[in-house]
């Protein structure tokens, strides 16, 4: 149960960013500084990227997905990473050069304001289905900590996503994110280290696996047959399949480069070396955090069934094993791992130190999309706006995004927190990857009428995908598809010339 020095822990240490973020944000004057800082150093970016990665996520999503399937759900912070290389030693130079202040401003200089404003629209989609996990995983703390209804703890996650950026855009982000690098660091090193001691190893670990899936109704229940199932599913990096699981990593590295809110990162350092250092360091944090969350999803699955298991169990006329206690769904793996197996002051760091980390990851990636609406949708739409009006509409949109969000968190609260992010940066790039990277590297090959043509396309095939659940992952249907249609044009299009 949660006491109150738990309590005082998380508001310590929640308040505590609060205060850096609007010390951090005072000195933002007018949109361009909200927007991408313009003078930050080699670790403001890195705990810029780490504050936006590391988030809901990329922790309690990973310790649940880790809960149900094991080591594979390392997948989502080793994708992340590998992105994060792609993005600061590979586009970091070409974004810089560019001139550019969005991802989709380069679109428009190659094909138009047309491909600008469909990316926008379809990069939107993708962004927001993010921001919607951030929101949900807000939600789900705050709901274990404080016993609030679901409704009003979103709620006052969204309030609180909001407070983290309305005053400091990317560089509260920035700032804010070095102090999370080092609390979340502690948190998840600590949170690694108790699991593999009061779990004996990979070999506890194993054995706890054993005792929990004696039940014959909840192996059923899990589409488990025997003990070498068990350890097949646990054990693998590939466990939900290899080209499901593999197909998730690739959304993951493809995804960060086609996110407006990392490509802010990068835009804010004050040059592309210190850019490309602090891309490096988010990539060399994240697997870590990655690895002991998942070792504490694993370590709760061979302690705890879930609700929904148990009444299943009880329906067979099944006892509940010795030892094994029960939690309300898996998404509280890691939350229930800090309340009841560590100190109540350890605890209340890390329970804070969580969720932050979703506040901050939801505040980015509310930024991100508040800045593709202002610059590349509202400002196709109307009249050159100042400086002033652009900040304006940029902090109302993040108003209105987050209210939409906390909607849509009630309607998916049933969806897999990491499954979400899959799709969320899937869609991100299969949205705009190959327009972007066609403009910084193949300038004037393509015409405007293929790419304004395959994005679209792309997008409605890993939809479809998505929806009948194709074999493999959703996203190479969309990125084949977009391919195709791209090439297609182009050979009409030389064809005529030849004629």
């Amino acid at each position: 149960m949660i006491s109150s020095i738990h309590i005082v822990g998380v508001l310590l240490t929640v308040g505590l960013l609060l205060t850096v973020s609007w010390l951090s944000g005072r000195n933002v004057k007018d949109a361009r500084s909200f927007m991408t800082g313009g003078s930050s150093g080699t670790w403001m970016v890195g705990g810029a990227l780490l504050g936006t990665m590391a988030g809901g996520q990329s922790t309690i999503g990973t310790a649940q997905l880790a809960f149900c399937y094991g080591l594979s759900a390392w997948w989502f912070t080793l994708g992340a990473a590998i992105g994060c290389l792609l993005l600061g030693f590979v586009y970091a130079g070409p974004l810089r050069k560019s001139g550019c202040t969005t991802l989709l401003e380069v679109i428009r200089r190659e094909y138009g304001r047309r491909a600008e404003t469909a990316g926008s629209v379809l990069c939107m989609i993708g962004i927001f289905i993010s921001i919607v996990s951030q929101v949900l995983s807000s939600g789900a703390m705050i709901s274990s900590l404080f016993n609030m209804p679901m409704l009003l703890a979103s709620i006052v996650g969204a309030v609180l996503i909001l407070l983290f950026v309305f005053f400091g855009g990317i560089r509260s982000a920035g700032v804010s994110g070095l102090v999370k690098l080092f609390l979340l660091y502690f948190s998840s090193l600590a949170a690694g280290a108790i699991v593999w001691h009061i779990g004996n190893g990979f070999g506890g670990l194993r054995s706890g696996l054993d005792a929990v899936y004696q039940s014959s109704a909840l192996c059923q229940f899990n589409g488990l047959s025997d003990v070498e199932s068990i350890h097949q599913r646990y054990g693998s990096l590939v466990a939900r399949g290899v080209m499901k699981d593999l197909g998730g990593c690739l959304s993951l590295v493809l995804g960060v480069v086609s996110t407006q809110t990392y490509a802010q990162c990068i835009w804010s350092a004050s040059s592309t070396a210190r850019s490309r250092r602090g891309a490096l360091i988010c990539a060399i944090c994240l697997p870590v955090i990655g690895a002991a969350c998942t070792l504490v999803g694993i370590y709760m699955r061979g302690h705890y069934i879930t609700a929904e298991e148990w009444t299943v169990m009880q329906q067979a006329g099944e006892s509940l094993p010795d030892g094994i206690g029960i939690i309300g769904n898996s998404a509280q793996a890691f939350p229930a791992f800090i309340l009841r197996h560590l100190p109540a002051w350890l605890g209340g760091i890390m329970l804070g130190t969580l969720l932050i980390n979703i506040l901050g990851c939801g505040s980015g990636l509310s930024l991100g999309a508040a800045t593709i609406l202002v610059r590349d949708v509202y400002g196709n739409l109307s009249q050159k706006a100042s400086q002033w009006s652009q900040l304006v509409e940029t902090r109302v949109s993040i108003v209105i995004i987050l209210v939409v969000a906390v909607i849509c968190a009630l309607l998916w609260n049933s969806s897999f927190i990491n499954d979400l992010g899959f799709l969320s940066l899937g869609l991100r790039a299969v949205s705009i990857l190959f327009p972007l990277s066609f403009a910084l590297w193949l300038p004037r090959r393509f015409s405007s009428r293929s790419i304004l043509l395959a994005m679209p396309v792309g997008v409605v095939a890993m939809l479809i995908a998505k929806a009948l659940s194709l074999p493999g992952d959703a996203v190479y249907y969309g990125l084949v598809l977009e391919v195709m249609v791209i090439m297609t044009d182009r050979q009409r299009k030389d064809a005529k010339r030849q004629i």
